[in-house]
């Protein structure tokens, strides 16, 4: 067995990719379209399928060669007892014995994480969290994720599902979350919020960037950006009302953690650059004098970030 190679997973409710991780490289990656059809059972036999085609790509390896297989996954986890609990993205999955069972199936050491602390993880040992004791990693896309690095150490909580900060309340009105509850950071902060606020800026026709984007397909966040940059007006604003909700949630972040750095993943960090000024000047205004000065950083691992906390958990457990 090789103590420093590791198969590594990231299981969502839209894709799931699997890739081998060697130290601190990834060596092979190989991705589906979850089976969420096909619960649990399915998908395992798609991790399978899977784990065989990146073996097989590289010369004289067997899963005999592999130390184990780390699972980042859409939560929550009960990551004490390696058991799903009521993913919205994954229906048929409560209760399941996720860690269990993917030993089971795989015939390797399993451990399962969150998908919001695995990317944390990966990007404090592999990439912009880097050398820091305290850092908050913060996933915008479809939703809002995170964890935390609290003195040195991964910070877990009761059932190992701490750092859903997506679900800090951040108004008694507004948009409704997936949760349920009126007001959600991610309700308001979130790529999804965002599209829909350009869907409405699109219907108003307040945007001629964003009415020619919708010719040629659905409007997102990505066209948002891009129309900034292009110099619309009303994208500009968004991009402002934006970074305005994701500093106000950062803060509160700040507050609460402490870090010496935020990072921040996800599909909406492609917008980094447009976005940073504006989440600094929230944090400039509105947290005490002691954080005002914490930066905002970009993930260096992009998508990758998870797969490389879920390598982490086999490869470096002291840390995972």
């Amino acid at each position: 067995m090789s103590a420093n190679t590791a198969i590594a997973i990231d299981l969502g409710g839209t894709q799931l990719r699997v890739a081998l991780v060697e130290g601190n490289r990834l060596l092979e990656r190989a991705a589906l379209p979850t089976d969420t059809a096909a619960g649990p059972a399915g998908i395992l036999l798609q991790i399978n399928r899977l784990v065989d085609q990146l073996i097989g790509q590289v010369s004289g390896r067997t899963r005999a060669n592999i130390a184990g297989i780390g699972m980042s996954c859409a939560g929550p986890i009960n990551t004490e007892t390696g058991t799903a609990t009521d993913i919205p993205t994954l229906p048929g999955w409560n209760d399941f014995p996720l860690c269990e069972e993917l030993s089971r199936q795989t015939g390797l050491p399993a451990r399962v994480e969150n998908d919001g602390i695995a990317a944390a993880l990966g990007e404090w040992r592999h990439g912009a969290g880097r050398g820091a004791r305290n850092m908050v990693y913060l996933t915008v896309s479809t939703g809002i994720g995170g964890g935390a690095v609290v003195d040195g150490r991964l910070l877990r909580g009761h059932k190992g599902i701490a750092g859903h900060i997506g679900h800090m309340k951040m108004a008694q009105d507004g948009p409704v979350c997936h949760c349920g509850v009126v007001g959600c950071f991610e309700a308001l902060a979130s790529g999804t919020a965002l599209q829909q606020r350009a869907m409405a800026a699109m219907e108003a026709a307040t945007s001629p960037y964003l009415a020619a984007s919708a010719e040629r397909g659905a409007v997102d966040a990505r066209n948002v950006f891009d129309g900034a940059r292009a110099g619309d007006a009303h994208c500009l604003n968004l991009v402002a009302d934006e970074a305005m909700y994701l500093g106000q949630g950062i803060t509160s972040a700040i507050h609460m953690f402490s870090p010496e750095r935020v990072v921040l993943g996800g599909g909406l960090s492609h917008g980094f650059d447009l976005l940073a000024l504006g989440i600094h000047d929230v944090i400039r205004r509105d947290a005490m004098m002691p954080f005002r000065t914490v930066p905002v950083v970009a993930a260096e691992l992009g998508d990758d970030s998870g797969l490389m906390g879920a390598a982490t958990l086999i490869l470096d457990p002291k840390h995972g």
